[in-house]
């Protein structure tokens, strides 16, 4: 069980005063008649009385199906083994006991100042040291409150613990502990959204140290799956990735939330305890045990696969399958054990052609300028340790729009100094980055793009960096081959692509440069097209 980042499925409600606690110190109350209960930990054994008959409007109804209570509470709360008048109260005696486990208790916890928590901050907007944390540093707590707190279709407990080990781990995750010797720092070793204002975002470095991480884990062999936890806008390209580069033949799935875990329908929960289902079941693995879909994204009782599926909307359903094909490979609804309903054709985890075992421990990538030439660099990218976090190639994406400025130059053809952040990111990249490369979202489904920008990824092209074309938005067809030096981006949305192309980058290198990236020879255009067609292959099978 890996905890990333900024995973709303791990985030909590703040954490606001109750009125018991406003009532004890004399603060406002706040206007609800009710106090939000968070589940809590009892110090000490108490004794309870719970009122007969009241966890359901009808069970009075059926009360000749019931054993007497225990006792009866008479007008003054005083308890009595024998009912003393016909209006005392049948109760149920309880002792509850700290080793229960967590029970749902109204907050007590004020300020340091005295004053009442009204927000997770101590004021609106407050810095880091003056603001909590609303996210689990990993997700120990919160398997632990499913099991507590959760219902199962018939009433039983939620059985996570009995139907599972679980090991759990931290990647990149969404809480860090701020306050311990080795103090975590917010932005390097945990990453938040909320508070809004206090937002961090992982890397490239990040992402590396996380794949080394789970590869790591798996290598022990004691785990029959992994489940990863994200904020539900990028879960599935941390997904996808994983799919690709982590050799593997246990299943990898993820989940993620619209609605932060103990807000009311929160969707997490559910999510989590139906990609357990689904790990124990095994319908996911071949007759050698061997996982055969590959990364999915379970929610919403629907199994993703991870290429294929990414977020449209914030709400529980707003999941779409992209690239017109596919995409759900299993249903968990209904009655019964999870049933697959197609295998992908794709390359993954332990058949991937990029997975970490296979890749070399070193590529060529490209440095130099495009006035003075560009020249090849060996770039280590795998040592003891896994991934090199300091040479993760740099993708970025470029989008098309109809109707931009353009011009053409003296010889009638587009002119590819228009593009201007296009050639700020060559540059930029041969200076800092010797494996980089770019994705074009272009037209649906062809991929291609406004003759400038097309101009200026070529000149990228011939200076060493690939260049992958999708087609924009959620487009429902393959991308078009028209210009061999390009690579197709076949289905593929442009954040996927992006992904496929940065692993592709750790197994194939930079592309050979050209002398005059501007005017490559037929010969140099050759030899980029031969380099081109082993990226194509990789894009057609993973």
């Amino acid at each position: 069980m890996f905890a990333g980042p900024t995973a709303t499925i791990l985030n909590t409600p703040d954490l606001i005063t109750s009125n018991k606690a406003r009532i004890r110190h004399g603060l406002p109350l706040r206007p609800s008649p009710f106090d939000v209960l968070r589940p809590q930990r009892l110090a000490a054994p108490v004794t309870v009385y719970i009122e007969a008959f009241s966890a359901h409007p009808l069970e009075r109804d059926a009360a000749a199906l019931y054993a007497p209570p225990d006792g009866w509470l008479d007008g003054d709360g005083t308890f009595h083994d024998e009912r003393p008048s016909e209006d005392a109260t049948p109760v149920y005696v309880a002792e509850l006991r700290p080793d229960d486990g967590l029970y749902p208790l109204p907050y007590m916890a004020r300020q340091a100042n005295g004053s009442a928590w009204e927000e997770t901050g101590t004021a609106p907007f407050a810095p880091p040291g003056a603001a909590r944390q609303t996210f689990y540093p990993d997700a120990r707590r919160l398997y632990e409150e499913i099991e507590r707190f959760g219902l199962a279709d018939y009433g039983t407990s939620v059985e996570l613990g009995t139907s599972a080990d679980f090991d759990f781990f931290r990647a990149a995750p969404s809480g860090g502990y701020t306050a311990d010797p080795d103090s975590e720092c917010p932005g390097q070793d945990f990453f938040v959204y909320y508070p809004y204002h206090l937002q961090q975002e992982p890397g490239l470095a990040n992402l590396a140290l996380a794949t080394n991480q789970v590869q790591a884990v798996l290598a022990t062999g004691e785990h029959v799956g992994v489940q990863w936890l994200e904020g539900s806008p990028t879960v599935d390209e941390t997904l996808y990735w994983l799919g690709l580069v982590v050799d593997t033949t246990v299943p990898i799935i993820g989940h993620a939330a619209q609605r932060r875990h103990q807000s009311l329908s929160a969707d997490g929960d559910r999510n989590v305890v139906d990609g357990v289902k689904y790990l124990v079941s095994g319908v996911s693995l071949n007759e050698r045990g061997e996982d055969r879909v590959g990364a999915c994204l379970i929610v919403d009782e629907l199994v993703y696969t991870a290429r294929d599926v990414t977020k449209v909307d914030a709400r529980p359903g707003g999941y779409e399958v992209t690239g017109g094909h596919g995409g759900i490979v299993a249903d968990l609804g209904g009655y019964g054990p999870p049933q697959l309903t197609y295998l992908p054709a794709r390359r993954h985890t332990h058949r991937s052609d990029l997975r970490l075992t296979v890749l070399p421990e070193k590529v060529s990538g490209v440095t130099g300028t495009l006035d003075a030439g560009v020249s090849l660099v060996d770039v280590p990218t795998k040592d003891t340790e896994g991934l090199v976090p300091a040479a993760m190639p740099h993708v970025v994406i470029t989008k098309y729009g109809r109707y931009v400025a353009a011009r053409t130059g003296a010889d009638g053809l587009p002119a590819p100094d228009d593009e201007v952040e296009v050639l700020a990111r060559i540059k930029a990249n041969l200076a800092a980055a010797p494996l980089a490369g770019f994705v074009c979202e272009g037209m649906s489904p062809f991929g291609m793009a406004d003759p400038a920008r097309n101009a200026a990824l070529s000149v990228a092209i011939f200076a060493g960096m690939p260049v992958v074309r999708t087609g924009r938005g959620n487009t429902g067809g393959m991308a078009y081959r028209t210009d061999p030096t390009f690579i197709s981006g076949n289905n593929l949305t442009a954040t996927k692509a992006r992904m496929l192309l940065m692993a592709a980058l750790l197994k194939l290198g930079a592309l050979p440069p050209a002398q005059d990236p501007f005017h490559p020879t037929p010969d140099e255009r050759a030899a980029t097209q031969e380099a081109v067609a082993r990226y194509q292959a990789l894009f057609d099978t993973h």
